[in-house]
């Protein structure tokens, strides 16, 4: 019993040294812009209904401290996303802050959840029970069974990933060349 109790606590911290590897990549980019694209959209939408396939994607890597890195993701001229991601005492959390135009947070927003396969180069964050109680109350109970991932390629590329039964979302963006900073995203201060 010992030998397994043993076995958990050394795979708990390589998973933490994992998780930190990756946010450590992640922190290199603050302060950076970069631009992105769709290069997987499941079932395909049709033409011009869907924001993701028809805009410029920029994330900027924008808010950075030692335990939160906060990333908006600007869809055209649409600043509503932001990626949150938290240190915490098991691992790290995504978290998706939407936000109104005046700042408002959205009836859907502070959704993700806790770090559950990770490497110093992928994360994979299952949804968790608050985010599934918001799915439910919002009429989105398909959204339940999303897991969300990011990628990070230093010095070439960042990724962001949803998927789920019957979808499969992938945005890659080129860290090789920084594009020049976006305005804040709606609801951020300076």
């Amino acid at each position: 019993m010992l030998a397994l109790a043993a076995c958990g606590a050394s795979e708990d911290a390589a998973d933490r040294q994992e998780e930190d590897a990756f946010f450590a990549a992640l922190s290199e980019l603050c302060g950076n812009a970069y631009e992105g694209e769709a290069t997987d959209n499941r079932p395909e939408p049709e033409a011009g209904t869907d924001p993701f396939e028809e805009n410029r994607l920029v994330m900027h890597v924008r808010g950075c401290t030692a335990d939160e890195i906060r990333i908006p993701l600007h869809v055209g001229e649409d600043r509503s996303r932001t990626w949150v991601v938290t240190r915490t005492e098991d691992g790290l959390r995504l978290k998706h802050d939407h936000r109104h135009t005046d700042g408002a947070p959205d009836a859907v927003t502070m959704y993700g959840g806790d770090s559950a396969e990770a490497t110093a180069g992928r994360v994979e964050f299952p949804a968790d029970d608050e985010s599934k109680t918001l799915f439910q109350r919002e009429g989105l109970a398909v959204s339940t069974q999303n897991t969300w991932a990011l990628e990070i390629d230093p010095g070439d590329a960042f990724v962001y990933e949803l998927s789920r039964p019957g979808r499969f979302f992938r945005a890659e963006f080129d860290l090789t060349r920084p594009v020049a900073a976006p305005p804040p995203p709606w609801g951020a201060e300076g």
